[in-house]
């Protein structure tokens, strides 16, 4: 099959052809990817950020934000079947330990992660995973239009999902960077809260997407910014801002656009936050880090998903031209979410 492989960092990535994946467990799929998201986080990979955490072994195969079809399944799998239409959490995880137990997937202590850790991703015709990856979807669905809600989706809707309490009526919610994981974050935030939403990015075109998708002001990102959000909520700044930039210096941005008793989620990430102690103590701020969501949010967001109120803005590519798109990401070129289509 064609795959996607990292050979050396800080270099392309090379289209190879490689053996297919084979089942190695009872509970193992083998997917037939119908749709792969290609992520900032590959960019980060691809320039070596995740070697030390990770430790693949090169040349492996990236991609973490897979669906597609079922092609293959373990003699103990019972939750899907050949054929059926699936959305892949991107980091298996074994269902045994105690944060499988808490229902925290991405914590689990036995975990494998394809297309970061030694284990190949979708970015490929094929891909192994397991079945508790595993969220079925109405036959009807094109793996390609929703393969992106895999990371960048629940990445989002877990954060908003946990700000939630904080984003009653009356509070303002500020997203900072309206790109592949904003634009989805601000839908979240439409179909699940009563906050009022300002975005803030530096493209005009993100703006314009995000008042469509459900902004109800938008600032453009031009040094003025901070001010501009805080003019908007009467010198307050928002009640919660999601970072989804957090590097050359947007993360202390968001920082300042966050209000007293405030919180700021870092989804993120490339940059160093410092603040003076004297802002935790005085201003009783918070910053909360984010990761990859759960199962669950997963399936909550699907069922937004595919009840029309969280859209993926799309940019499609044939999977040999995945460079490209690897390209016009890193240059800023891509509206919402480019997906590889094997």
């Amino acid at each position: 099959m064609k795959a996607v492989r990292v050979h050396e960092y800080h270099s392309d990535p090379k289209i190879d052809d490689i053996p297919e994946p084979t089942l190695q467990g009872p509970l193992d799929v083998i997917v037939k990817i119908g749709g792969a998201g290609v992520c900032r986080t590959d960019l980060h990979i691809i320039n070596g950020d995740w070697a030390e955490a990770q430790n693949p072994q090169l040349p492996y195969v990236i991609g973490h934000e897979n669906a597609g079809w079922i092609e293959a399944i373990g003699d103990g799998v019972t939750n899907v079947a050949v054929g059926d239409t699936v959305i892949l959490h991107p980091q298996p995880s074994c269902g045994l330990c105690l944060p499988c137990r808490r229902g925290r997937d991405m914590q689990c202590e036995n975990a494998f992660f394809p297309g970061l850790s030694n284990n190949d991703g979708g970015m490929a015709e094929y891909l192994r995973t397991t079945a508790r990856a595993c969220i079925k979807l109405d036959p009807s669905t094109n793996p390609a239009d929703v393969a992106a809600l895999a990371d960048a989706g629940i990445t989002a809707y877990h954060a908003v999902r946990k700000a939630v309490p904080d984003l009653f009526p009356g509070t303002t919610a500020v997203v900072q960077g309206a790109g592949g994981l904003g634009h989805i974050a601000i839908q979240a935030l439409a179909a699940i809260t009563g906050t009022r939403i300002v975005v803030v990015d530096k493209n005009p075109d993100a703006l314009a997407l995000a008042k469509q998708i459900g902004a109800d002001e938008t600032v453009l990102a031009d040094g003025n910014h901070i001010d501009a959000v805080k003019d908007l909520t009467g010198g307050r700044g928002g009640d919660v801002v999601f970072d989804f930039v957090a590097e050359q210096g947007a993360e202390l941005d968001a920082w300042q656009m966050t209000a007293p008793a405030g919180s700021q989620y870092v989804l993120g990430y490339g940059g160093t936050f410092t603040a003076p102690t004297l802002d935790f103590v005085g201003g009783e701020k918070n910053v909360i880090g984010n990761i990859v969501g759960t199962y669950a949010d997963l399936t909550e967001l699907m069922v937004l998903a595919q009840a029309g109120k969280v859209t993926l803005h799309t940019k499609q590519y044939p999977l040999d031209a995945a460079l490209d798109a690897l390209h016009d990401l890193d240059a800023g070129l891509v509206r919402g979410r480019a997906i590889l289509v094997p």
